[in-house]
């Protein structure tokens, strides 16, 4: 892997993630990883922080925890983490849509309107947070017909429904957009540079 001579860890890190957009940011920038996907109830862990009225920001960083927390217990002795990444749009949050209905709904509500992400890490070793952070980028999605929404769904097939908003920026979602104000990693879900500080600080990373 290039650049794996700057990772001074004996073992990878672990990814509390299904991710392979996470994971392939990691190991672009030289991280090795090995990927364990958590058991965790993300709207269980949700919930009761919308109830309290916590910021997209704040639930982002307690889904971190939680999914870096659930991996660190089945594998203490390793260097965990996690991430999660919330989408805000005049106060609602969205999710993964869970059928083509939803992505079109969702791709509807936010068109011709700007909306937050919010995406958040953990790093967790033996139960114990060791760091953890944030960034938010906020993008403008252009007026947008039914027919082009249903167009680019029928282009984009099953891919909408692994995105919240049902978009994938990287890719065709592009079209949807005409302004974004943000780090390009935190909009891909992870917020990579603070990441590589918080690696380098633990003494896993080469300064």
């Amino acid at each position: 892997m290039a650049g794996s001579r700057l990772w001074i860890a004996p073992r990878p890190l672990v990814l509390a993630s299904g991710s392979l957009t996470r994971r392939d940011m990691l190991m672009a920038a030289g991280v090795p990883v090995e990927t364990v996907k958590p058991a965790v109830d993300e709207r269980a862990v949700e919930g009761p922080l919308l109830a309290a009225g916590e910021s997209p920001a704040r639930i982002a960083l307690a889904l971190a925890v939680a999914k870096a927390s659930a991996v660190s217990a089945l594998h203490p002795d390793r260097l965990v983490l996690g991430a999660d990444q919330t989408l805000a749009c005049a106060g609602e949050a969205f999710h993964k849509p869970a059928d083509r209905a939803a992505a079109a709904r969702q791709i509807a509500a936010l068109a011709g309107r700007d909306h937050e992400l919010h995406s958040a890490f953990a790093l967790v070793r033996g139960g114990e947070l060791l760091a953890e952070g944030h960034q938010t980028a906020r993008l403008t999605m252009r007026p947008l017909t039914p027919a082009f929404i249903e167009a680019y769904l029928d282009t984009v097939g099953d891919a909408a429904f692994s995105s919240v908003g049902g978009y994938q920026i990287e890719g065709l979602g592009a079209q949807l957009f005409e302004r974004i104000d943000g780090d390009h990693f935190t909009i891909l879900g992870l917020p990579l540079l603070p990441v590589l500080a918080a690696l380098r600080d633990l003494s896993v990373l080469a300064r």
